[in-house]
C-alpha cells in the first residue's frame, strides 16, 4: 500500500479487492471465498451469503484458501475451491465450496468434513438482507414443517429472533421483481443484526437455542446450499433507474435540532497520561468526562483519587460509569464506593450505574445470569449518592438493552454503546454500520420515550466482548472481529466514522455521544507504537473537536443522494461534508441558497470539509 492508504487505515496491510462476477442482470463480488453485494438490475438483494465457521469465543476463523478456480461469461459465473480452518489442538476443517449462477438463480453449496473433530460455536451459511428499503415491507417465510407466513421485516429492531425454523424467506427487489432465498441442509434462523449495530437482517444456521459450542465429529460430512432464484415479471425492457451518474447531491432538509454534548472516556489505566496530556484536553474541551469504575478490574481508592486529579482540571461536567459487581447487597457496594470517593474528594455530576454481570449477552436458551433486581440496584445508587443524578441502561450495547429493558422511571438518563466489529471487520461493514444507527435510536425512543439519552464510548476497536471471554488480541494489526485495538483507529477511516456517526444519530436529541478517550487504544493521541501523519494527534482528534465545539448550537438536517457515500448536516452558515469511502467523491452543494450557485467540489477519501456559504 502507499502511504497514502497508510494515513486512510492506519496500517499498510490492504484488503484484498473483490472479484466481481457478472451473470446477465445479476452481480455479486466475491471477497475471501464469500459473496458481497448481490445485485438484481443495480439493486441490492442481499447484503451478502457467507460460509462462517466460529469459535468457542464467537471469533470468526480466517480460513486459508486453496485451488481457486473462477469461469465466467455467456451470461453465467461458476467458482469453486477449498477452505481450511485449524483450530486448538490441532483439529482441521475442510470446506468444499462450488457456487454457481444464471441470470435468474445463483447457488453457493458447501461441503465441510474434519479428519479429527473440530469444535465450533457455529459452522455454515450466513445470508444478510439489507436494511434501507427493507425494514418493515413483507416477507414471505416458509418454515422447515411447509408452512408458510405473510409477514414483514421488523422495523423497530427486534430483541430476539424475529422469524425461527426457516427454510426459505421471499422479498420484493423492485416492482414485478421479486427474491426467494431458500436455504439447505440445516434449520435456519433469522436475527435483527440492527442490535449490533450490523445494517443487515443475518438469518444464520443452527438454532442458539441448541447447545454451544458443538462437536463436528471426525469424517461426518456436513452438507449445506443455498439457493436465490429471481422472479422478473416486467416487461424485458424495463431497466433498473441509471446509476452511472456519480456526482453526489447534497440538499438542506427539514430536520432540525441542537447538536450533543460530546464526552471522552477516562479510565483507570490512562488516568495518569490524561493528566499528562491536560492542554490538548483543554484544547478539545470535552462537556463531559466519562470515569470508568470495575471494582471486579480491581479499580478502587488509587483510581478514583486519579479521576479526581483529572476532574479538577476539567472545566465541563463528569459521570462516574460504575460496573457494580453484585457479590454483596447493592446497598453496601454503593456505600463503600461513595465512601472511597468521599475520601479522595471525587464528586461527580452523574452516576451511571448497571450490574457488572449485565455486561454479559444473554442470547436466546441461555440460563439468564443471577443478578439482583434493577429496581433495587437503583434505590441503593440514589441512597449511597444522595443528590447525585443517577443513569442507568447498559455499559455494552444496545443488544443487551434491547434485550433487558430497564425501569426508567427513577432514572435521569439511559445510556448504551455500539461497537462495528462485532460480526466482522473489513471496511466496508464497518462503515455500512452507520446506517443501523437511526434505526438503534428510534428502537431506543420508542422504549424509553423522551427520557435524556446517552450514547457510548463507541469507538471501532472493542473494549469489552459481551459475547464471549475476552476482546481478540490484534498484535499484528489486522482487521479482526471483537479486536481490542484496530489499525483503522489511527487513520483517517476514524475520523470519517466518528462524523458519520455523530451525523447518524442528530435524529435522536442525543444529551451527550463519546466516540473516543484521550489516550490509549481507544483514544485520540497516538502512542510511540502508532505513528500517524498529524504528529501525536490521530485524525479522530479533529472530529471530536470540531463536534466539542459545536455542542448546543442548533444543526439542519442534510439529504444526500448517495447517503452510503457522502453524509452532510449544517450548522449556521457552515455545511459540514463528509465522503464515507475510499474514493474521491464529487459533491454538488448547489441547492444550498445563492451562495452556493454552481458549486462543486471534489472530496478526497473518508475526509471531511466544512464550507462557508456566507455571501
Amino acid at each position: 500500500m502507499t502511504t497514502d492508504a497508510f494515513a486512510l487505515y492506519g496500517t499498510h496491510e490492504a484488503e484484498e479487492h473483490p472479484v466481481r462476477l457478472t451473470a446477465g442482470r445479476l452481480s455479486a463480488d466475491l471477497a475471501n471465498g464469500n459473496l458481497r453485494t448481490i445485485r438484481y438490475d443495480g439493486v441490492e438483494v442481499l447484503r451478502a451469503v457467507s460460509y462462517l465457521v466460529r469459535d468457542r469465543d464467537w471469533g470468526t476463523y480466517s480460513p486459508a484458501i486453496d485451488n481457486v478456480w473462477i469461469e465466467q461469461g455467456n451470461g453465467a459465473f461458476s467458482v469453486r475451491y477449498v477452505a481450511h480452518c485449524r483450530g486448538p489442538e490441532d483439529s482441521r476443517l475442510a470446506i468444499s465450496v462450488h457456487i454457481a449462477a444464471t441470470e435468474h438463480e445463483l447457488i453457493f453449496e458447501a461441503g465441510a468434513l474434519s479428519p479429527t473433530g473440530f469444535e465450533t460455536n457455529r459452522c455454515g451459511f450466513c445470508i444478510l438482507h439489507p436494511i434501507v428499503g427493507i425494514a418493515g415491507s413483507s416477507a414471505k417465510v416458509e418454515h422447515v414443517d411447509g408452512s408458510v407466513d405473510e409477514t414483514r421485516f421488523p422495523d423497530q429492531i427486534e430483541p430476539w429472533q424475529p422469524f425461527r425454523d426457516m427454510r426459505a424467506i421471499t422479498h420484493q427487489v423492485l416492482p414485478c421483481v421479486s427474491a426467494e432465498c431458500r436455504m439447505e441442509g440445516d434449520t435456519f434462523e433469522m436475527e435483527d443484526q440492527r442490535n449490533w449495530s450490523d445494517a443487515s437482517y443475518k438469518t444464520y444456521v443452527r438454532p442458539l437455542a441448541l447447545p454451544w459450542p458443538y462437536q463436528i465429529a471426525a469424517n461426518e460430512p456436513v452438507r449445506q446450499r443455498i439457493v436465490l432464484a429471481i422472479c422478473d415479471t416486467r416487461n424485458r425492457e424495463t431497466t433498473a433507474a441509471d446509476s452511472a451518474e456519480r456526482t453526489i447531491k447534497l440538499e438542506p432538509g427539514d430536520r432540525s435540532g441542537t447538536m450533543p454534548d460530546i464526552g471522552v472516556i477516562v479510565t483507570p489505566d490512562e488516568a495518569k497520561a490524561v493528566l499528562a496530556a491536560r492542554n490538548l484536553l483543554s484544547d478539545i474541551a470535552p462537556q463531559e468526562l466519562l470515569f470508568h469504575f470495575d471494582p471486579n478490574a480491581g479499580h478502587g481508592t488509587e483510581a478514583l483519587r486519579d479521576f479526581a486529579a483529572v476532574a479538577a482540571l476539567h472545566r465541563g461536567r463528569s459521570t462516574l460509569e460504575i460496573a457494580l459487581p453484585c457479590k454483596q447487597p447493592p446497598a453496601a457496594e454503593t456505600a463503600e464506593i461513595a465512601r472511597q470517593m468521599q475520601a479522595v474528594g471525587f464528586h461527580p455530576d452523574a452516576i451511571l450505574i448497571s450490574p457488572s454481570v449485565d455486561r454479559q449477552s444473554t442470547p436466546p436458551g441461555s440460563k439468564w445470569p443471577e443478578c439482583p433486581p434493577l429496581e433495587e440496584v437503583y434505590a441503593a445508587a440514589h441512597e449511597a449518592f444522595a443528590g447525585i443524578r443517577i443513569g442507568g441502561g447498559m455499559l455494552s450495547y444496545f443488544t443487551e438493552l434491547n434485550r433487558k429493558r430497564v425501569p426508567a422511571d427513577r432514572l435521569g438518563f439511559i445510556s448504551h454503546c455500539t461497537n462495528p466489529i462485532v460480526h466482522a471487520a473489513d471496511d466496508l461493514s464497518v462503515m455500512q454500520t452507520l446506517e443501523a444507527l437511526p434505526f438503534i435510536t428510534r428502537s431506543v425512543r420508542a422504549i424509553y420515550g423522551d427520557k435524556p439519552y446517552r450514547i457510548g464510548p463507541s469507538t471501532i476497536p472493542m473494549r469489552q466482548n459481551p459475547y464471549g471471554s475476552r476482546t481478540m488480541d490484534n498484535p499484528a494489526g489486522s482487521r479482526i472481529p471483537m479486536a481490542n485495538r484496530d489499525p483503522r483507529h489511527n487513520g483517517r477511516f476514524a475520523e470519517a466514522f466518528a462524523l458519520g456517526y455523530a451525523i447518524r444519530v442528530l435524529d435522536a436529541n442525543i444529551e451527550c455521544l463519546t466516540l473516543s478517550a484521550l489516550t490509549g487504544p481507544f483514544g485520540l493521541v497516538a502512542g510511540k507504537a502508532e505513528p500517524t501523519e498529524e504528529g501525536g494527534n490521530r485524525p479522530l482528534f479533529n472530529t471530536v473537536k470540531l463536534l466539542s465545539g459545536l455542542a448546543g448550537s442548533a444543526w439542519n438536517g442534510c439529504t444526500s443522494s448517495h447517503p452510503s457515500e457522502a453524509l452532510a448536516f449544517q450548522s449556521g452558515s457552515t455545511v459540514h461534508i463528509l465522503n464515507l469511502t475510499a474514493e474521491e467523491q464529487s459533491i454538488d452543494i448547489s441547492a444550498f441558497g445563492s451562495a452556493s450557485q454552481g458549486r462543486s467540489m471534489a472530496l478526497a477519501p473518508f475526509s471531511t470539509a466544512s464550507i462557508s456559504l456566507a455571501v
